[in-house]
């Protein structure tokens, strides 16, 4: 089995092919697309693993964008004690769902 560490948007992620994975919003795709992810950190198999120095050389994950949507909100409470001072605010991070298709 192949896999892969690969780095988008500040985090890393563990990929074989047929994943599914979530990640940060990309500018400029859209659902449907092809995305190449040329910062590959590691790549192993059953008998070999290559340590990038910082990334591998060469290497290359590609998947396909599919979907773009949000998380559930998260609720951010602020309040100060005895003065009923209280402030409600939600986010609701946009992401986009890829499917790895292939480890070169």
């Amino acid at each position: 089995m192949t896999f892969a560490v690969i780095q988008t948007g500040g985090k890393q992620y563990k990929v074989s092919e047929g994943d599914e994975i979530m990640i940060e919003t990309l500018e400029s795709k859209k659902e449907g697309d092809k995305i190449a992810f040329s910062e590959v950190l590691l790549t192993g198999s059953d008998k070999e693993t290559t340590v990038g120095a910082p990334l591998v050389s060469g290497k290359k994950v590609e998947g396909i964008i599919l979907a773009e949507g949000k998380s559930a909100k998260v609720s951010v409470v602020r309040f100060k004690a005895k003065s009923r001072w209280r402030k409600n605010k939600g986010h609701r991070q946009p992401f986009m769902k890829v499917r790895i298709e292939k480890i070169t």
